[in-house]
């Protein structure tokens, strides 16, 4: 494990648990291509503050890495619908692209 997820890790257990706190737990969990873990801590990063435009991309992204395709063309769905309701474009636009490419991989199957 790294330095950086043990770190984040004794602060859980501390009690400060937050969306970006998880967030980050998730993003380096995904760096070390522990995709599961990652979804673990996204999904939890989401359900504490759902409006987190970025903590739904990197979910997706998780999930995608973790082979539950369908999964992630939700949490982009929902992520695209969260950020074009907070004004956030660019989120949007982004996640948009990455699930027409997903729905893509999908069809070719």
């Amino acid at each position: 494990m790294s330095p950086r997820i043990d770190t984040f890790l004794a602060m859980l257990e501390r009690g400060q648990d937050s969306a970006v706190l998880r967030f980050s737990l998730g993003n380096e969990y995904l760096q070390i291509d522990e995709p599961l873990d990652a979804v673990t801590h996204l999904r939890q990063a989401v359900a504490i503050d759902k409006n987190y435009s970025a903590a739904w991309k990197l979910l997706a992204k998780a999930l995608t890495a973790a082979g539950k395709a369908d999964e992630a063309m939700c949490a982009y769905a929902d992520g695209i619908s969260i950020a074009e309701a907070n004004g956030d474009r660019q989120a949007a636009k982004e996640m948009q692209v990455f699930l027409k490419r997903l729905k893509k991989q999908d069809e070719s199957k």
